[in-house]
Protein backbone atom coordinates (compact mmCIF):
# COMPACT_ATOMS: atom_id res chain seq x y z
CA UNK A 1 0.00 0.00 0.00
CA UNK A 2 2.81 2.39 0.93
CA UNK A 3 4.57 1.66 -2.37
CA UNK A 4 1.40 2.38 -4.35
CA UNK A 5 0.94 5.66 -2.51
CA UNK A 6 4.55 6.65 -3.21
CA UNK A 7 4.16 5.91 -6.95
CA UNK A 8 0.88 7.85 -7.03
CA UNK A 9 2.44 10.84 -5.25
CA UNK A 10 5.40 10.92 -7.64
CA UNK A 11 3.07 10.66 -10.64
CA UNK A 12 0.95 13.54 -9.42
CA UNK A 13 4.03 15.64 -8.73
CA UNK A 14 5.34 15.04 -12.25
CA UNK A 15 1.94 15.92 -13.72
CA UNK A 16 1.85 19.14 -11.71
CA UNK A 17 5.36 20.03 -12.94
CA UNK A 18 4.40 19.44 -16.57
CA UNK A 19 1.19 21.45 -16.10
CA UNK A 20 3.12 24.29 -14.48
CA UNK A 21 5.61 24.33 -17.34
CA UNK A 22 2.76 24.67 -19.82
CA UNK A 23 0.80 27.36 -18.03
CA UNK A 24 -0.37 29.83 -20.62
CA UNK A 25 -0.65 33.57 -20.98
CA UNK A 26 -4.23 33.72 -22.22
CA UNK A 27 -5.88 36.37 -24.37
CA UNK A 28 -6.73 39.10 -23.71
CA UNK A 29 -3.61 39.57 -21.61
CA UNK A 30 -5.10 42.29 -19.42
CA UNK A 31 -8.36 43.98 -18.54
CA UNK A 32 -9.37 47.32 -19.97
CA UNK A 33 -9.79 48.41 -23.57
CA UNK A 34 -6.64 49.33 -25.45
CA UNK A 35 -5.47 49.21 -29.07
CA UNK A 36 -2.54 49.79 -31.44
CA UNK A 37 0.20 48.62 -29.03
CA UNK A 38 3.94 49.09 -29.13
CA UNK A 39 6.41 47.55 -26.69
CA UNK A 40 9.96 47.95 -25.42
CA UNK A 41 12.05 46.10 -22.85
CA UNK A 42 14.30 47.89 -20.37
CA UNK A 43 16.14 46.42 -17.39
CA UNK A 44 14.03 43.26 -17.41
CA UNK A 45 10.72 45.11 -17.60
CA UNK A 46 8.38 45.41 -20.56
CA UNK A 47 6.53 48.65 -21.26
CA UNK A 48 3.45 48.58 -23.47
CA UNK A 49 2.17 51.88 -24.88
CA UNK A 50 -1.28 51.85 -26.47
CA UNK A 51 -4.31 53.80 -27.63
CA UNK A 52 -7.03 54.13 -24.99
CA UNK A 53 -10.45 53.08 -26.29
CA UNK A 54 -12.88 54.22 -27.44
CA UNK A 55 -10.94 56.07 -30.19
CA UNK A 56 -8.16 57.51 -28.11
CA UNK A 57 -7.88 59.89 -25.18
CA UNK A 58 -5.83 62.88 -24.02
CA UNK A 59 -2.97 60.54 -23.15
CA UNK A 60 -1.60 57.09 -23.91
CA UNK A 61 -2.04 53.98 -21.81
CA UNK A 62 1.31 52.73 -20.45
CA UNK A 63 1.41 49.25 -18.93
CA UNK A 64 4.49 47.81 -17.21
CA UNK A 65 4.98 44.06 -16.76
CA UNK A 66 7.64 41.41 -16.30
CA UNK A 67 5.47 38.37 -17.02
CA UNK A 68 2.43 39.55 -19.07
CA UNK A 69 0.21 38.41 -16.23
CA UNK A 70 0.48 41.27 -13.75
CA UNK A 71 0.52 44.86 -15.01
CA UNK A 72 1.17 48.27 -13.48
CA UNK A 73 -0.43 51.21 -15.26
CA UNK A 74 1.47 54.48 -15.51
CA UNK A 75 0.66 58.00 -16.67
CA UNK A 76 3.36 59.87 -18.58
CA UNK A 77 3.72 63.63 -19.10
CA UNK A 78 3.84 63.58 -22.92
CA UNK A 79 2.13 63.30 -25.34
CA UNK A 80 -1.05 65.11 -24.48
CA UNK A 81 -3.65 66.49 -26.85
CA UNK A 82 -2.99 69.99 -25.54
CA UNK A 83 0.79 69.79 -26.03
CA UNK A 84 0.48 68.23 -29.47
CA UNK A 85 -2.00 70.39 -31.32
CA UNK A 86 -0.88 72.46 -34.29
CA UNK A 87 -2.64 74.86 -36.63
CA UNK A 88 -3.14 71.97 -39.07
CA UNK A 89 -4.31 69.38 -36.49
CA UNK A 90 -7.51 67.42 -36.99
CA UNK A 91 -9.92 66.56 -34.16
CA UNK A 92 -8.48 63.05 -33.68
CA UNK A 93 -7.11 62.11 -30.27
CA UNK A 94 -3.87 60.31 -29.35
CA UNK A 95 -3.40 57.10 -31.32
CA UNK A 96 -0.98 54.35 -32.20
CA UNK A 97 2.45 54.99 -30.66
CA UNK A 98 5.74 53.42 -31.70
CA UNK A 99 8.58 53.41 -29.15
CA UNK A 100 12.18 52.32 -29.78
CA UNK A 101 15.49 52.51 -27.96
CA UNK A 102 18.15 54.33 -30.00
CA UNK A 103 21.85 53.56 -30.20
CA UNK A 104 22.48 56.43 -27.75
CA UNK A 105 20.28 54.62 -25.18
CA UNK A 106 17.61 57.27 -25.42
CA UNK A 107 14.00 56.30 -26.03
CA UNK A 108 12.14 57.66 -29.03
CA UNK A 109 8.39 57.81 -29.50
CA UNK A 110 6.45 58.41 -32.71
CA UNK A 111 2.73 58.87 -32.27
CA UNK A 112 -0.36 59.99 -34.20
CA UNK A 113 -2.22 62.99 -32.76
CA UNK A 114 -4.77 65.00 -34.70
CA UNK A 115 -4.00 63.19 -37.93
CA UNK A 116 -0.32 64.16 -37.68
CA UNK A 117 2.90 62.35 -36.70
CA UNK A 118 4.69 63.69 -33.63
CA UNK A 119 8.09 62.67 -32.27
CA UNK A 120 9.27 62.56 -28.66
CA UNK A 121 12.41 61.62 -26.72
CA UNK A 122 13.18 60.55 -23.15
CA UNK A 123 16.02 59.09 -21.10
CA UNK A 124 13.69 56.51 -19.55
CA UNK A 125 10.59 54.59 -20.67
CA UNK A 126 8.38 56.58 -18.29
CA UNK A 127 9.81 59.99 -19.07
CA UNK A 128 9.87 62.82 -18.69
CA UNK A 129 9.22 62.96 -22.43
CA UNK A 130 9.59 66.02 -24.65
CA UNK A 131 9.00 66.88 -28.29
CA UNK A 132 11.91 65.97 -30.59
CA UNK A 133 11.47 69.27 -32.42
CA UNK A 134 12.56 72.44 -30.67
CA UNK A 135 9.61 74.37 -32.06
CA UNK A 136 7.14 71.79 -30.67
CA UNK A 137 5.68 71.11 -34.11
CA UNK A 138 4.69 67.76 -35.68
CA UNK A 139 7.10 65.79 -37.85
CA UNK A 140 4.36 65.25 -40.43
CA UNK A 141 1.43 67.65 -40.74
CA UNK A 142 -2.06 66.56 -41.70
CA UNK A 143 -1.70 68.60 -44.89
CA UNK A 144 1.72 67.28 -45.99
CA UNK A 145 0.39 64.40 -48.09
CA UNK A 146 -3.24 65.12 -49.04
CA UNK A 147 -4.07 61.55 -50.07
CA UNK A 148 -2.55 60.06 -46.93
CA UNK A 149 -4.14 59.86 -43.51
CA UNK A 150 -0.96 60.63 -41.57
CA UNK A 151 -1.38 58.25 -38.62
CA UNK A 152 0.03 54.94 -37.33
CA UNK A 153 3.80 55.63 -37.26
CA UNK A 154 6.26 52.78 -36.83
CA UNK A 155 10.01 53.16 -36.28
CA UNK A 156 12.42 50.43 -37.33
CA UNK A 157 16.14 50.36 -36.45
CA UNK A 158 18.25 48.16 -38.71
CA UNK A 159 21.28 46.12 -37.63
CA UNK A 160 23.63 48.91 -38.71
CA UNK A 161 21.84 51.42 -36.52
CA UNK A 162 20.07 53.22 -39.34
CA UNK A 163 16.49 54.20 -38.49
CA UNK A 164 13.41 54.30 -40.70
CA UNK A 165 9.96 55.74 -40.13
CA UNK A 166 6.77 54.32 -41.65
CA UNK A 167 3.29 55.76 -41.39
CA UNK A 168 0.01 56.19 -43.15
CA UNK A 169 -3.55 55.04 -43.66
CA UNK A 170 -6.47 55.89 -45.93
CA UNK A 171 -9.77 57.70 -45.64
CA UNK A 172 -13.25 56.13 -45.70
CA UNK A 173 -11.68 52.64 -45.41
CA UNK A 174 -10.20 52.81 -48.93
CA UNK A 175 -6.92 53.82 -50.54
CA UNK A 176 -4.52 53.08 -47.70
CA UNK A 177 -1.02 54.51 -48.14
CA UNK A 178 2.27 53.56 -46.50
CA UNK A 179 4.87 56.30 -46.44
CA UNK A 180 8.50 55.52 -45.59
CA UNK A 181 11.69 57.50 -45.05
CA UNK A 182 15.11 57.05 -43.49
CA UNK A 183 15.80 59.19 -40.43
CA UNK A 184 19.01 61.08 -39.81
CA UNK A 185 21.02 60.43 -36.65
CA UNK A 186 18.94 62.96 -34.71
CA UNK A 187 15.98 60.55 -35.14
CA UNK A 188 13.71 63.38 -36.30
CA UNK A 189 15.06 64.82 -39.57
CA UNK A 190 14.29 63.04 -42.83
CA UNK A 191 17.25 61.72 -44.82
CA UNK A 192 15.71 62.15 -48.24
CA UNK A 193 12.14 62.49 -49.43
CA UNK A 194 9.45 60.16 -48.05
CA UNK A 195 8.15 57.65 -50.58
CA UNK A 196 4.94 55.70 -50.94
CA UNK A 197 5.75 51.98 -50.58
CA UNK A 198 2.15 50.73 -50.39
CA UNK A 199 1.30 47.22 -51.51
CA UNK A 200 -2.12 46.19 -52.94
CA UNK A 201 -3.72 45.22 -49.60
CA UNK A 202 -2.03 47.73 -47.30
CA UNK A 203 -4.42 49.93 -45.36
CA UNK A 204 -2.69 51.02 -42.13
CA UNK A 205 -0.66 49.92 -39.11
CA UNK A 206 2.73 49.38 -40.75
CA UNK A 207 5.26 47.35 -38.78
CA UNK A 208 8.71 46.42 -40.07
CA UNK A 209 10.45 43.14 -39.19
CA UNK A 210 13.83 41.90 -40.45
CA UNK A 211 14.77 38.23 -40.48
CA UNK A 212 17.65 36.49 -42.27
CA UNK A 213 18.23 39.46 -44.55
CA UNK A 214 14.58 39.76 -45.58
CA UNK A 215 12.45 42.77 -44.67
CA UNK A 216 8.81 42.13 -43.84
CA UNK A 217 6.44 45.05 -44.27
CA UNK A 218 3.60 43.96 -42.03
CA UNK A 219 0.29 45.83 -42.01
CA UNK A 220 -3.40 45.82 -41.20
CA UNK A 221 -6.04 45.64 -43.90
CA UNK A 222 -9.84 45.85 -43.92
CA UNK A 223 -11.97 48.02 -41.64
CA UNK A 224 -10.80 48.55 -38.07
CA UNK A 225 -14.42 48.59 -36.88
CA UNK A 226 -15.46 45.08 -37.97
CA UNK A 227 -14.44 41.47 -38.64
CA UNK A 228 -12.73 42.33 -41.93
CA UNK A 229 -9.72 43.74 -40.06
CA UNK A 230 -6.69 41.45 -40.32
CA UNK A 231 -2.90 41.34 -40.56
CA UNK A 232 -0.96 40.76 -43.75
CA UNK A 233 2.62 41.24 -44.94
CA UNK A 234 4.85 41.69 -47.95
CA UNK A 235 8.56 40.88 -48.38
CA UNK A 236 11.42 42.99 -49.70
CA UNK A 237 15.21 43.18 -49.85
CA UNK A 238 15.61 46.63 -48.30
CA UNK A 239 13.86 48.75 -45.64
CA UNK A 240 12.39 50.97 -48.36
CA UNK A 241 11.25 48.16 -50.64
CA UNK A 242 9.93 47.44 -53.10
CA UNK A 243 7.72 44.93 -51.28
CA UNK A 244 5.78 42.06 -52.77
CA UNK A 245 2.82 40.20 -51.31
CA UNK A 246 2.27 36.48 -51.94
CA UNK A 247 -0.42 33.86 -51.34
CA UNK A 248 0.67 33.60 -47.69
CA UNK A 249 -0.11 37.28 -47.08
CA UNK A 250 -2.79 36.98 -44.35
CA UNK A 251 -1.43 35.62 -41.08
CA UNK A 252 -3.98 36.82 -38.50
CA UNK A 253 -7.72 37.20 -39.07
CA UNK A 254 -11.17 36.75 -37.55
CA UNK A 255 -11.62 33.14 -36.43
CA UNK A 256 -14.29 30.88 -37.91
CA UNK A 257 -16.09 30.68 -34.55
CA UNK A 258 -15.81 34.46 -33.99
CA UNK A 259 -13.99 34.06 -30.70
CA UNK A 260 -11.40 36.38 -32.26
CA UNK A 261 -12.84 39.34 -34.16
CA UNK A 262 -10.96 41.92 -36.20
CA UNK A 263 -7.40 41.31 -34.94
CA UNK A 264 -4.87 43.84 -36.13
CA UNK A 265 -2.63 46.85 -35.65
CA UNK A 266 0.21 44.91 -34.13
CA UNK A 267 3.81 45.16 -33.11
CA UNK A 268 6.37 42.42 -32.43
CA UNK A 269 9.34 41.77 -30.18
CA UNK A 270 11.99 39.14 -29.43
CA UNK A 271 12.39 37.21 -26.19
CA UNK A 272 15.14 34.58 -25.94
CA UNK A 273 15.24 34.12 -29.71
CA UNK A 274 11.47 33.76 -30.15
CA UNK A 275 9.51 36.55 -31.84
CA UNK A 276 6.09 37.44 -30.44
CA UNK A 277 3.22 39.43 -31.91
CA UNK A 278 1.28 41.87 -29.72
CA UNK A 279 -1.98 43.08 -31.26
CA UNK A 280 -5.55 44.05 -30.49
CA UNK A 281 -8.86 42.35 -31.19
CA UNK A 282 -12.40 43.73 -31.09
CA UNK A 283 -14.55 43.18 -28.03
CA UNK A 284 -18.12 42.56 -29.26
CA UNK A 285 -20.62 45.13 -28.03
CA UNK A 286 -23.64 47.00 -29.34
CA UNK A 287 -22.44 50.57 -29.16
CA UNK A 288 -21.55 52.69 -32.18
CA UNK A 289 -17.84 52.55 -31.37
CA UNK A 290 -15.38 49.70 -31.02
CA UNK A 291 -13.66 48.53 -27.86
CA UNK A 292 -10.45 46.56 -28.28
CA UNK A 293 -8.34 44.24 -26.13
CA UNK A 294 -4.62 43.43 -26.15
CA UNK A 295 -3.51 39.93 -27.18
CA UNK A 296 -0.18 38.09 -27.37
CA UNK A 297 0.89 35.17 -29.56
CA UNK A 298 4.01 33.66 -31.09
CA UNK A 299 5.16 34.81 -34.53
CA UNK A 300 6.73 31.91 -36.41
CA UNK A 301 8.26 31.38 -39.85
CA UNK A 302 8.40 28.36 -42.14
CA UNK A 303 11.42 27.00 -44.04
CA UNK A 304 10.71 29.33 -46.98
CA UNK A 305 10.74 32.41 -44.79
CA UNK A 306 6.99 32.90 -44.92
CA UNK A 307 5.13 33.81 -41.74
CA UNK A 308 2.94 31.01 -40.36
CA UNK A 309 -0.64 31.84 -39.44
CA UNK A 310 -0.93 33.03 -35.83
CA UNK A 311 -2.67 30.58 -33.47
CA UNK A 312 -4.53 33.25 -31.37
CA UNK A 313 -4.34 30.79 -28.45
CA UNK A 314 -1.86 32.74 -26.39
CA UNK A 315 1.65 31.68 -25.37
CA UNK A 316 3.36 29.74 -22.61
CA UNK A 317 4.35 31.85 -19.63
CA UNK A 318 7.75 33.48 -19.88
CA UNK A 319 10.54 32.06 -17.73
Amino acid sequence: MMKRFFVFAITMLLCECVWAQKQMISNPITGGYFADPTIIKDKGRYFIYATIDPWGANELAVLETTDFVKFIRHHINWPTKQACTSKSSLDEMIWAPSVVKGKNNKFYMYVAIGGEVWGGVSNTPLGPWKNLKKDNSPMVKSTDYPKVHNIDPDCFIDADGSAYLYWGSGYHWINGHCMAVQLKSDMVSFDGKPKDISTPHFFEGAHMVKRSGTYYLMFSEGRAIDASYQVGYAKGNSPLGPFKENEHRVILSTSADSTVIGPGHHTSFLNKGQRYILYHRIFPQKESFVLRQLCLDSLKFDANGDIIKVSTKGVEKFN
